[in-house]
């Protein structure tokens, strides 16, 4: 009981202050500890809840970045996505996915830390910002990374820390809790589920702070690089647990 108890600790508080510094990676950062303290079916929606938390509690500093119209056709999107790739599913060999995905997060990440592709993309076009969510909320029904391709997009628009981490705060925030909701309609927030959260909670307060501090004194490129390194680091563990 201990032990478990350290476990939920321990994850909530790296993973809040990771979500605090970036904005995501609870799940990425957590679930090393929570898996080997709780079944996956407490983990997930432990994930969810403590980045509702952390993310809502980081808001108030970026919401001056918000762009409601900006921030639409991703949430949108993603809300259309995530049924769908539910229930694509059961339909598609998940494990090749993850793998696809994690090989192209190692290329793209390599290439832009090492500073060989600098794209900016200027152009407003909703209709692609739309795609990337749709694309964004499959994933997450699919696999559980709905945040990875607006990340990526957002980190291609040139736009400052502040409005990359208004876009894709904003569209996880509303996945996960679109998310959260699902599983208490499926009677998935049971008493060990309640337990689990009321020992995580505190430790994601103060790990999402934590970040926050770190974060408010990051340049934009420092910050575009964290983002990078956080991406790579998904990568490499969505490979090594499908190779491994």
């Amino acid at each position: 009981m201990q032990l478990e108890t350290a476990l939920l600790l321990l994850g909530a508080l790296s993973g809040a202050f990771v979500n605090g510094l970036t904005g995501f990676g609870t799940g990425l950062t957590a679930l090393v500890f929570w898996l080997h303290a709780v079944p996956p079916v407490v983990a997930a929606p432990l994930v969810c809840a403590c980045s509702v938390v952390a993310q809502l509690q980081s808001l108030p500093g970026i919401w001056h970045a918000i762009d409601f119209r900006r921030l639409a056709p991703f949430v949108i999107g993603g809300c259309l996505g995530v049924p769908l790739g539910t229930w694509l599913l059961p339909r598609l060999p998940v494990s090749s996915i993850k793998f696809g995905l994690g090989v192209l997060l190692i290329i793209y990440c390599g290439v832009m830390l090492r500073g060989r592709m600098r794209a900016v993309l200027t152009t407003e076009n909703r209709a692609v910002d739309g795609a990337v969510g749709l694309g964004g909320g499959i994933l997450g029904g699919v696999a559980g990374l709905s945040g990875v391709l607006p990340i990526i997009w957002a980190s291609l628009r040139g736009w400052s820390k502040d409005e990359r981490r208004a876009v894709f705060q904003g569209f996880n925030l509303s996945i996960l809790t679109l998310a959260l909701a699902s599983f208490a309609i499926g009677g998935l927030l049971d008493a060990q589920f309640g337990r689990a959260l009321l020992i995580a909670l505190p430790a994601t307060i103060i790990g999402s702070f934590g970040g926050q501090w770190l974060y408010r004194r990051l340049s934009d490129d420092t910050f575009g690089r964290i983002v990078l390194m956080a991406l790579l680091l998904a990568g490499v563990s969505l490979v090594w647990s499908n190779v491994g």
